[in-house]
């Protein structure tokens, strides 16, 4: 992996939100072979951005408590920057890629750990270290999908050097596939939401043809009414009697 040595100006986010502009040179992370893809990946999850979810957050403060780390975060890398899906023991929502530990940790098949940022020439002069919060532990999972890409990490920071036990790394791993679980599922059930609603669209009027107009029904015809008999008449005067239908003059 090549890395590259950048003097440029960064923004940080503080915690009361104010971003301070500081120049400094300090080795970022080369971007991979197979970044657009990557890139491709992570949008389909349509996960940026979104609001905060108690099943990542769990997992964050689990992470913090297993690795005795103050703090704790879920990480997703896009083209300019580190978006945090879920934090732990700070409330940056995110940072520039380039000064990213995470930039390093998606190109890791498994974890990546700096014990001591201070004395390792990447990180050595990061504004994450030099300034608040002064990374001097780091250690990330990579989020990696069925398909193989890292999304991000699901990582610990500590203010001091040090490591992580067997059981804690084997933690980290464990707790990193439970994110991407909960990654998929979600992608799943959005997709099944707009199967759904396509299939709603499709079967409205005027999408799939015109809706048949209902059957007349026939009216069941009338019975015929009969005409009343007229009355016989009576012919008075010596006429003749039709009533007494004999023809007899009276």
């Amino acid at each position: 992996m090549r890395l590259h040595a950048r003097k440029r100006g960064f923004a940080l986010a503080g915690e009361n939100g104010n971003m301070g502009q500081q120049d400094e040179q300090f080795m970022s992370a080369a971007t991979p072979s197979t970044e657009k893809k990557r890139l491709k990946v992570l949008w389909q999850y349509e996960v940026l951005d979104t609001v905060p979810e108690a099943l990542f957050d769990d997992l964050t403060e689990l992470a913090a408590g297993i690795c005795e780390a103050p703090i704790a975060l879920i990480t997703l890398v896009d083209e300019n920057r580190q978006w945090f899906k879920s934090k732990f023991g700070t409330t940056v929502t995110e940072t520039s890629r380039d000064i990213s530990f995470c930039g390093h940790a998606i190109q890791q098949s498994d974890l990546f750990i700096v014990p001591d940022a201070t004395k390792d020439e990447r990180f050595s002069d990061n504004p994450l270290v030099i300034s608040d919060p002064k990374i001097r532990f780091y250690a990330g999972a990579p989020l990696l999908t069925p398909d193989g890409y890292a999304l991000g990490t699901l990582c610990v920071i500590d203010k001091v050097p040090r490591e992580l036990r067997p059981d804690q790394k084997q933690a980290l791993r464990i707790l990193a596939r439970h994110v991407v679980s909960q990654l998929e599922l979600r992608r799943r059930l959005l997709q099944n939401k707009a199967e759904q609603t396509q299939a709603v669209v499709s079967k409205a009027p005027g999408k799939s043809g015109s809706l048949k107009a209902p059957s007349a029904r026939k009216r069941p015809a009338l019975p015929q009414r009969r005409a009343p008999s007229k009355p016989a008449r009576k012919h008075t005067g010596g006429g003749i009697s039709r009533a007494s239908g004999n023809g007899r003059n009276r």
